[in-house]
């Protein structure tokens, strides 16, 4: 009996990490869509910035989140290239920091679901599949 227990439970957990993968996923593509936004409008980043303090300024954020968020998003207008790589790395850190961004508001509803049905497929095509 203790032995089907764990079964159900690494198949619970296995379900669970799948689910986190797509919502990971999901965070991702939004983020990538929030970052061209406000590469394209510059006068956005103002409110990301606000948010960004007041969540400092409530505790909600630790000083090491606050460091890696305010950094990167200062190189924005400069460098966009280093604040896209350095805010949708694929690290098990950045994926917790992503989950709490204080980027929000940027997108509106429709561009929100723009970016999740254009990177619903993911970046693949016919050919990679087919192996041409």
């Amino acid at each position: 009996m203790i032995r089907r227990h764990n079964k159900d439970q690494a198949f619970s957990q296995r379900r669970g990490g799948i689910k986190d993968e797509n919502i990971d996923r999901q965070i991702l593509v939004l983020h990538s869509a929030i970052l061209e936004k406000l590469i394209a409008q510059p006068q956005l980043l103002s409110q990301v910035m606000d948010t960004l303090e007041r969540r400092r300024e409530m505790g909600k954020m630790r000083h090491g989140a606050y460091l890696t968020w305010f950094c990167a998003l200062e190189y924005l207008q400069d460098k966009p290239e280093l604040t896209k790589a350095a805010l949708l790395e694929d690290s098990p850190r950045m994926r917790k920091l992503r989950r709490q961004t204080p980027l929000v508001g940027i997108l509106n509803e429709e561009e929100r679901q723009a970016a999740l049905l254009a990177e619903a497929c993911g970046h693949t095509s016919i050919d990679v599949l087919t192996g041409r």
